[in-house]
């Protein structure tokens, strides 16, 4: 029987990304899929074959605008930084979000809507119209218990001192998002919906879900005594592509070296060169490794003409999926897709980013010794190359990397998700909409 299924994400591309493999997926299968995105998803939509359903009244605020609509963000870090992209980049647009839906709805009767975490108006149309859920984890998962440690970068508490600091971050967690969740309550009561305490705010769109699919595997997560019935990892959930192939040029590269060194600067934060991309080549240049920057774009050719060295590959995009065959270490600001995929290839990771909840993903790194976390967003050139050293001479990081690949190779993820959403099981077929 077919399905309409409603895909809704926030305007970044770590949001969108994961979910286009499960939406050609479920179309390939007969269903009827469409999608809630901003104006600047239009061609990548087309692309896919899959209709669009533009932002009417939401204003779209992306990895592309955000620095020209907020200039003042750029100052901001911790739980100022938190505070901020909280009301004003996911809750000041829910209103929105809900009443654009709400009139997609009159054309496209949906059944199921298929979401990211930070999309909190779908709480409200769980609660109001009472389809069908199902939230995919994009990021770390968050399940606020007192297992795993709050957000802020920190690991599992091992001493008395860690969990007093880990209290800590709660209390200053909870009062961070105080602002945010007073104007996201105001919403509910103007809807005839009851408030949702500061404290679960950030598990919304995991409790209003049926299902919520985490991607990844719990080899990359923090030890947990347990998770909610509606929780299931269904491995590394990576972005529908088409078959390309790596230029020549690049190839015979790939070739004439021993070892492949890839950087990333991500898609949101890859305007200033100076953070990551220059230090980096930098610390490389004219050294034993290929390597392979990707900019997505932008300064390609300033980078390009400031390291002509010959060991140096900078170019806008190149397939991943491809070159981590060859890469045999993966040095980027902490974006979890990547990351995702990179690990899938048994590549070990230098990560320095600490926004953007970066820093909870790059404590992972560490944490399982899946790599080295640099702790800064602006790494000199020594402390890339020490880092660089200190993995590639050290064979647990490739051991531990290994394993990790092993139980990503476990899962596979759209035949996993076919199973919950179309078998389904017991237990968590009702959505949970107590906060």
């Amino acid at each position: 029987m077919m399905t309409r299924f409603l895909f809704a994400t926030m305007p970044f591309d770590g949001h969108f990304n994961p979910l286009t493999s499960i939406a050609k997926h479920l179309k390939a299968q007969g269903n009827d899929v469409r999608w809630y995105a901003g104006p600047s998803y239009a061609r990548k939509l087309a692309d896919l074959d899959i209709p669009h359903f533009q932002f009417q009244r939401a204003r779209e605020v992306s990895g592309e605008t955000i620095a020209e609509l907020f200039p003042e963000r750029a100052s901001l870090k911790g739980p100022k930084l938190l505070s901020f992209d909280l009301e004003q980049i996911f809750v000041a647009n829910v209103e929105h979000h809900y009443h654009d839906i709400l009139e997609a709805r009159e054309t496209f009767p949906f059944d199921a809507l298929v979401c990211d975490p930070g999309f909190y108006a779908a709480h409200l149309i769980a609660a109001k119209l009472n389809p069908r859920v199902y939230t995919v984890g994009v990021g770390p998962l968050v399940v606020l218990s007192d297992d795993p440690p709050p957000f802020f970068g920190l690991k599992p508490a091992r001493t008395i001192v860690d969990k007093l600091v880990h209290g800590v971050a709660r209390r200053l967690l909870n009062s961070t998002m105080g602002h945010g969740v007073k104007t996201y309550n105001a919403l509910l009561t103007s809807e005839e919906l009851p408030p949702v305490a500061v404290g679960d705010f950030f598990e919304l769109t995991r409790k209003c879900a049926t299902y919520y699919f985490q991607s990844g595997v719990p080899g990359f997560d923090y030890p947990r005594r347990s998770l909610p019935a509606n929780v299931k990892f269904v491995g590394p959930l990576l972005p529908n592509r088409t078959a390309t192939v790596l230029s020549i040029e690049l190839a015979d590269k790939l070739r004439a070296y021993k070892s492949v060194i890839v950087i990333s600067q991500g898609t949101v934060d890859n305007r200033d060169a100076e953070k990551l991309f220059v230090p980096a080549l930098e610390a490389l240049k004219n050294g034993p490794h290929l390597v392979v920057a990707t900019t997505g774009g932008k300064n390609t050719e300033e980078l390009r003409r400031r390291f002509p060295e010959a060991n140096v590959v900078i170019e806008d995009f190149v397939d991943f999926d491809l070159l981590f065959e060859h890469t045999d270490l993966f040095i980027c600001n902490g974006g979890y897709g990547s990351i995702l995929l990179a690990l899938s290839h048994g590549v070990p990771i230098l990560s320095a980013g600490t926004r953007e909840g970066k820093n909870d993903i790059n404590a992972r790194i560490d944490y399982c010794r899946f790599g080295v976390d640099l702790k800064t967003e602006r790494p000199t050139p020594a402390k890339i190359a020490k880092g660089v050293a200190r993995i590639l001479s050290d064979k647990r990081y490739a051991q531990n990397v290994a394993r990790v690949r092993t139980e990503f190779d476990t899962y596979q993820p759209l035949d996993l998700i076919d199973g919950f959403i179309f078998a389904g099981v017991p237990e968590a077929t009702q959505p949970d909409l107590s906060a």
